[in-house]
């Protein structure tokens, strides 16, 4: 099966099962921040750093002006904390600098592509973060790749790629038109369900037909007695039918 088929094919089962809504609008530069502070640590320390930071420093200029040890001291609960807080500091001070104000809106009007070249001149911004950016913040039809995103993607046989970044690359024409979003999240929250990394649910997997996973029906096997169904939220959630 060609990947751009096979791709369509994943988005309509991913959006199926997993679609979800878009957040209220959040400020772009929030979102760039709390990307660096999720780097190397799981989802709840990184809000709660997130939430640290902006109580300490309630305007982004604060963090400009306060030594790396405060800054450090808000955001250590999210692991890194001098090497996050050395970047952050370096990016806000940098960012007003070439703009003159601590403000992204201005990327609402460049492309993806122009908008990722910007952003990862920055230090501790890579494709991930700034395509999360562009994505969350301005609603871009950019699809970023986390190493969950590209593990799934490897593992069902879309790509064969060594590192997310690559997958990024070669993915990014494949994703049908206006869909990143449903299938950025989507596939998150299928990795963390079902395409675990370890011992996947491949019994109950959307996508199992098409995925080229060497070890599926060990798993489907082991998988089995459990059962699909959506609330009324439209949230996926697993029956144990045993």
């Amino acid at each position: 099966m060609r990947e751009k088929v096979k791709m369509r094919k994943i988005a309509q089962a991913i959006e199926k099962f997993f679609s979800s809504r878009k957040d209220k609008k959040i400020d772009p530069l929030d979102i760039l921040i709390a990307t660096i502070l999720s780097q190397n640590t799981n989802d709840l320390n990184s809000a709660k750093a997130f939430e640290n930071l902006k109580t300490r420093f309630p305007r982004f200029e604060d963090i400009i002006n306060a030594d790396v040890k405060q800054i450090e001291e808000a955001i250590k609960i999210g692991g890194l904390a001098h090497q996050k807080a050395v970047r952050i500091k370096k990016l806000l001070t940098e960012l007003k600098e070439k703009v003159g104000r601590l403000d992204l809106s201005f990327l609402s009007k460049i492309s993806v592509e122009e908008g990722i070249k910007f952003l990862t001149t920055f230090k501790g911004v890579g494709l991930k973060t700034a395509s999360c950016v562009l994505l969350f913040g301005f609603n871009k039809d950019v699809f970023p790749v986390d190493t969950h995103i590209h593990r799934i993607l490897n593992r069902v046989g879309v790509v064969k790629t060594k590192t997310p970044d690559e997958t990024f690359h070669k993915v990014k024409n494949l994703i049908p038109s206006g869909s990143a979003y449903v299938l950025h999240t989507g596939l998150i929250k299928f990795g963390r369900l079902i395409c675990r990394a370890r011992n996947p649910l491949c019994g109950v997997c959307p996508i199992y037909s098409i995925c080229k996973f060497r070890d599926k029906k060990f798993f489907k096997d082991k998988s089995k007695g459990l059962g699909l169904k959506l609330t009324k939220k439209g949230e996926f959630i697993l029956l144990d039918e045993i």
